[in-house]
């Protein structure tokens, strides 16, 4: 399928559980890695971020179709948080994704044929408790654990944030994502709506993933990480326009 037809229509589904582990790295390190047409949303020009979304997802499917023909799988998403400036001057915040790991072939087959978000199917184990919660994929090297304290955690040792209020700026997902196709100089913007988005700090256990260690920052440093429940989301379709550099 051509790369326009990407994103071809509006997608909703229900988030039942995501937790976010957000990675700082050198931003002259990870501006590298993503495309020409976008800057890096960094904190004091210093730090960019990567964010580990773990989401379990619920009825999945194409806008307007009831629940019950939509798909459940797992998904964990390496996000790059950054800006774009439209043609008509209009500055977005929002994602690149950089890969997508999913627990469903058939969800890899489909995120392949109507996105461009890289997806890999990989095993996935996922357990919960009232207030702790597990991730752990051999195949991509991740072993994640988390738990909702009683009272508000202190922010992980090494952060560069400040403040909870201060990190939840990156905690996602944001309202846009984009995608380029470099020999057009074509930018995909997908928006997404999302309601009740209430992110929870978390203190963390464990947060070992393969795919950040793959990357050789001179410098990673657990940042944040949040988990929230039961939230209503959806894309629309996605559209393309020309980037004048």
């Amino acid at each position: 399928m051509a790369w326009l037809a990407h994103h071809p229509f509006g997608v909703e589904a229900h988030l039942a559980r995501t937790t976010v582990v957000t990675f700082a790295v050198p931003a002259t390190e990870l501006q590298s890695l993503i495309p020409e047409c976008l800057t890096l949303d960094t904190l004091d020009g210093t730090w960019g971020f990567v964010a580990v979304a773990m989401v379990q997802t619920n009825a999945l499917r194409p806008q307007g179709l009831p629940a019950w023909l939509g798909n459940d799988f797992f998904l964990i998403g390496y996000r790059v948080f950054v800006r774009y400036t439209t043609a008509t001057g209009k500055r977005l915040r929002g994602l690149y994704i950089l890969k997508s790991e999913t627990d469903s072939l058939k969800m890899q087959l489909l995120g392949t044929l109507f996105t461009s978000y890289h997806y890999n199917t990989i095993d996935v184990r996922y357990s919960a408790s009232a207030n702790h919660f597990a991730f752990e994929s051999q195949k991509a090297e991740l072993i994640v654990s988390v738990e909702i304290p009683p009272t508000e955690p202190a922010l992980p040792i090494g952060s560069p944030f400040a403040t909870w209020q201060q990190a939840r700026r990156f905690a996602g997902p944001l309202p846009f994502t984009f995608s380029y196709q470099p020999a057009k100089q074509l930018v995909r913007i997908v928006e997404g709506v999302r309601e009740e988005w209430r992110p929870v700090p978390v203190q963390v256990h464990q947060a070992q993933v393969g795919f950040i260690k793959q990357l050789h920052f001179s410098d990673v440093r657990l940042a944040s990480a949040f988990t929230m429940a039961n939230v209503p989301y959806s894309w629309k379709k996605g559209r393309t326009e020309l980037w004048h550099a």
